[in-house]
């Protein structure tokens, strides 16, 4: 594997009972595979514990293979979505709540100046009102992608919009493999650590399994179509997920 940013590894390892602790979790997901990637681990984990995990996914994931003839826009989405949904299926989540907001890929609102992102922030409140988590699972602030940024600030203004505050945990996806020294944690202002995710590390690699889209071979007719790399899947395959969470709300 290549090098990987120090901020994102020296870090205190949890014991995967510790996960238990957040209580009911939601989880807003940028992207199919994003939630197996980030924090499939820590999902197994909280349906191990018997807590409910919901789950919401911004965007309608047609990117990947955008000059894909035999599988259209329309039928890229709804790949992505049943491979979201097998996944889930692996990690024990239950997708009968599943939001889908089909936001366009690669290009989320990120701010309320954008056509949409009002719309899918009240959306997103209404739909974590009806879940009442106590802890809500999203993509790490600075992520180097533009719709996991998104993502992070459409859910500061679906937070903002709820009467109560929620505890929140950011997950890395990108940053492992595209951070520049701006996109990772700055001093006193997350604290992180990584969480032992041994026990179902086999449940987190079948629901990484479970988005075949991505890993080759399925949509064939697009050279130039997304592949998740060798490097990053040999990164997500230890036995451990990194988190970070605001010091100051």
């Amino acid at each position: 594997m290549t090098n990987r940013p120090a901020a994102l590894l020296d870090l205190p390892l949890r014991l995967p009972e510790s996960a238990a602790a957040l209580g009911p979790t939601a989880i807003l997901i940028p992207h199919p595979d994003d939630e197996s990637l980030g924090c499939g681990g820590l999902l197994a984990l909280l349906r191990q514990a018997g807590l409910p995990v919901s789950a919401a996914l911004v965007t309608d994931g047609t990117m990947s293979h955008p000059n894909s003839v035999r599988f259209p826009p329309q039928a890229r989405q709804q790949l992505r979505e049943q491979e979201l949904r097998r996944a889930l299926h692996e990690l024990g989540v239950d997708d009968g709540n599943l939001l889908t907001l089909n936001l366009p890929d690669g290009a989320a609102p990120h701010s309320s100046a954008q056509p949409g992102f009002a719309e899918a922030a009240q959306r997103l409140a209404h739909w974590l009102q009806q879940q009442q988590p106590q802890t809500l699972l999203l993509p790490w602030r600075r992520d180097p992608h533009p719709d996991h940024r998104a993502t992070y600030a459409l859910a500061q203004a679906a937070l903002a919009r709820l009467p109560q505050p929620l505890r929140q945990l950011e997950y890395v996806v990108w940053a492992w493999q595209r951070a520049a020294a701006d996109d990772l944690p700055r001093p006193d202002e997350v604290q992180g650590w990584r969480l032992d995710v041994g026990p179902v590390l086999a449940q987190k690699q079948q629901a990484i399994h479970a988005h075949q889209s991505q890993l080759g071979g399925l949509i064939d007719d697009d050279p130039a179509g997304f592949q998740l790399s060798p490097d990053m899947l040999a990164h997500f395959a230890q036995p451990f997920e990194t988190y970070f969470e605001a010091l100051h709300s």
